[in-house]
């Protein structure tokens, strides 16, 4: 018997037998994971699969995970004595071996681990960048097919693994990351491969939440406030949803973690929304030219998982959260300040949510005694280039109004030169 079962979140409807997949009769609510073992254990394996909140049964695998220590060097900067930063990239003398240098590993690995339990013969994937490489990279290390497709816009920024240089990638030229998602969606229509799901699939929420599972066994107690960078919010969701689990545990704390979650100005929709106090995204805010003047386009999807029920909507409501707009100056100066003050390079979306905390810190907002997780969710670029071999992502290119036709035969294409 497993030991999860999965359950939506409106109707209460428990599910044995799904994928990836919105509750049949709430489409507008989330699917969550419901773990038969309330109790928080971390015994199971190594790395991520020690915890046993996640939906799968026997990794086949090595997949690392979040490291979390105590600032000492940004901490003093800022004032806060009880600053605790979850570092997920490569930085081997902290321990932290995230070989793409990105927390989208942990999603990658889960999610690939359960279609793989799942009888799901491959997957298509949308990424603006992260998850791109992170996928390629558990694709290469598992063994199991995926195809990636990208937005043209952001391949100056992307980089693979050498060994993973020839996993299937598809460019669309004339697009954005919502647009790579669609043309994904159109690509697994056409094939047999699903679409990865993107914030409905469990897996990848699960995934990404064991960074607030890592944190609170290095602390033993759920932290006052946590802060991310978001682009679709699902990081966020995965660890609100893992906060939950902990406050039933009921040894970690009976009090949510203030979210603190942050975009990149001028994009920043779910920002907008919050502060009208809007379940509602609204339409001026999600302009695709707003993406172009942003430093941090792997936050840009202009299918945030906000107003869903389950959402980041529900999330803020839940933990008393504030979300922040910072321009790109401001991220600039905070990876500045993180390199300066921790001795490691960060990614321009860790920079935003430290830039976050600053402003937290100006504000008013956090205490100089309170606990609080800073989620870096990507570092050690530089580092890792020093000692590994990194390739560009040369693509197949596609237009976002490509005919089925044109998408087969684009496909046929790829998969035969891989």
């Amino acid at each position: 018997m497993s030991h999860f079962t999965i359950r939506c979140r409106k109707c209460g409807k428990e599910l044995t037998e799904v994928y990836c997949a919105f509750c049949e009769h709430c489409m507008d609510a989330l699917l969550v994971t419901v773990y038969k073992d309330a109790e928080f254990r971390d015994d199971r394996g190594e790395g991520i699969w020690k915890y046993r909140w996640l939906p799968v049964h026997t990794p086949s695998f090595a997949q690392p995970g979040t490291i979390v220590y105590r600032s000492r060097g940004l901490g003093s900067a800022l004032g806060l004595g009880n600053l605790y930063i979850a570092f997920n990239g490569y930085w081997p003398e902290q321990g932290a071996w995230l070989q793409t240098c990105t927390f989208k590993e942990f999603e990658a690995a889960v999610v690939l681990q359960n279609a793989l339990e799942n009888g799901i013969d491959g997957l298509v994937v949308a990424s603006a960048g992260n998850t791109a490489r992170a996928f390629a990279h558990l694709s290469t290390v598992a063994g199991y097919p995926v195809v990636i497709v990208v937005p043209g816009v952001c391949l100056q920024e992307m980089w693979y693994l050498e060994e993973s240089s020839a996993v299937p990638t598809v460019a669309v030229t004339d697009g954005d990351y919502s647009d790579s998602i669609d043309v994904a969606r159109r690509i697994a229509g056409l094939f047999n491969f699903p679409f990865e799901g993107g914030v409905k699939n469990i897996a990848k929420r699960d995934g990404l939440g064991t960074t607030i599972l890592a944190a609170v066994a290095e602390t033993r107690r759920l932290p006052d406030h946590y802060f991310q960078a978001v682009g679709s919010g699902t990081g966020g969701i995965g660890v609100w949803e893992m906060s939950e689990r902990l406050i039933r545990d009921g040894r970690f704390g009976k009090v949510l973690p203030r979210m603190h979650l942050a975009q990149n100005l001028p994009f920043a929709p779910m920002v907008r929304a919050w502060q009208k106090e809007s379940r509602t995204l609204f339409p001026e805010d999600l302009r695709p030219e707003l993406i172009a003047e942003i430093t941090t386009r792997v936050l840009s999807t202009r299918y945030p998982a906000y107003s869903i029920q389950g959402g980041v909507y529900d999330v803020m409501k839940a933990a008393g959260g504030r979300m922040y707009g910072v321009v790109n100056d401001e991220v600039y100066a905070a990876m500045e300040l993180f390199a300066a003050t921790e001795g490691i390079d960060i990614v321009p979306a860790a920079g935003v949510a430290t830039a976050a905390l600053k402003q937290a810190v100006s504000g008013g907002f956090v205490k100089p005694e309170d606990l609080i997780l800073l989620n870096i969710t990507g570092g050690g670029e530089k580092r890792l280039g020093r000692e590994k071999q990194v390739k560009d992502v040369v693509p197949m290119a596609i237009s976002k109004k490509a005919s089925d036709k044109e998408l087969e035969e684009l496909l046929c294409t790829v998969l035969k030169k891989n």
